[in-house]
């Protein structure tokens, strides 16, 4: 079994490159694709940021020492508004993007958020919204967010034991509320929930088997990311990445799976599926398994700039654009130009010890 995983892995991956290079790019759903960059990659997802604020400060991405009380986060100005975002969304689809994410920071701190979610569902060519939060707030939104439209969530979360949680959350929230959040989220129909778990040696990965066991046969799909150099504050040491391999290991011998072909090109996760029908897991493998090859996701943050790799180390600003009066034309033309000219593979960069040591940090842009 696991001698299949990367084989498994990399057959995926190769066949959904040879899809797109007969087809055109198109995806499941019939899209075409009409902007590619330098590796033939098609433009079809769009992960935009609209808070660079969070309410938890976990040491891998927002530790406590720099974001503290007195860090100057950006002001209500400097982020785009939602008729902003509405516009560049709705350029985007004009271009091929069919699959919207709304990221953070910490998502549901920004008010009125469902108002901006049903605006969006309106665009012509969208047809996937989702949201990814950790979850401390999702109880009380959920059903507004399902009522706007949003199709779907993904929750954070790296632990069910209290002092673990607590440690990679920087102290804040506890997660209790996390799954209040994620059964009202189920209860309001944002399904398929999808469980986030980075797993760190020796902080968290001995508690894998817990969230399996908790979620297994429920519906909700735990997917476990390996530990990542994503910004340059989380001082990364490749001893500290728990590989994919090793924790499909331990849960095959309490619970053996089966691989699962991928749902959709792109997919960053390798699932499994049990054998016994209760569920699947996920593995999001950037360190071990780098899935540069089938990436097909632009960012924008939250002031407005558009940022072509998680692990890029600068963007491009749409946000001067948007107030300086620049038709839509103008925009297009800018957002074609930077991801025709996108060479990003940092992942497989690092797996040879030659990527780029300037990043821009996960809470900036979301995950």
């Amino acid at each position: 079994m696991l001698a299949s995983f990367s084989r498994n892995l990399a057959r995926n991956r190769r066949q959904h490159i040879m899809n797109d290079k007969l087809l055109g790019f198109p995806d499941a759903s019939g899209h075409q694709a009409l902007l590619h960059d330098q590796s033939g990659r098609p433009l079809r997802d769009l992960r935009i940021s609209v808070m660079d604020r969070c309410n938890f400060r976990c040491p891998y991405c927002m530790p406590e020492d720099k974001y503290h009380k007195d860090f100057e986060f950006l002001s209500s100005d400097q982020r785009l508004s939602f008729d902003e975002i509405i516009r560049v969304a709705r350029l985007f689809a004009s271009q091929g993007v069919h699959k919207l994410r709304i990221t953070g920071g910490e998502p549901l701190l920004r008010a009125n958020l469902p108002d901006l979610i049903a605006e969006l569902v309106a665009l012509p060519g969208i047809d996937d919204i989702a949201l990814t939060t950790n979850g401390i707030l999702l109880a009380q939104h959920a059903a507004a967010l399902k009522a706007a439209g949003l199709d779907r969530v993904t929750v954070s979360l790296d632990s069910l034991d209290e002092e673990v949680f607590r440690q990679m959350s920087g102290g804040r929230g506890s997660f209790e509320r996390v799954l209040e959040g994620i059964r009202a989220a189920d209860e309001a129909g944002l399904t398929p929930i999808k469980v986030n778990t980075v797993v760190k040696r020796g902080i968290n990965d001995s508690s894998v088997l817990d969230l399996v066991e908790h979620f297994r046969g429920s519906g909700v799909i735990v997917r476990f990311i390996e530990y990542m150099d994503v910004g340059t504050i989380n001082h990364w040491k490749p001893a500290e990445t728990v590989p994919a391999k090793e924790l499909l290991q331990s849960i095959n011998a309490r619970w053996p799976t089966e691989p699962a072909g991928s749902n959709y090109h792109g997919e960053v996760a390798s699932r499994y599926v049990f054998s016994d029908g209760q569920g699947e897991v996920g593995f999001i493998t950037s360190v071990t398994e780098p899935f540069c090859g089938s990436c097909t996701r632009a960012r924008l943050s939250s002031d407005g700039k558009l940022f072509t790799c998680l692990f890029a180390a600068h963007g491009t600003d749409l946000r001067g654009l948007l107030r300086d009066g620049s038709d839509d034309d103008a925009l297009i033309e800018l957002i074609s130009r930077v991801w025709g000219r996108r060479t990003d593979r940092y992942s497989e960069l690092r797996a040879r010890n030659s990527a780029p040591a300037d990043k821009v940090e996960m809470y900036y842009i979301g995950g």
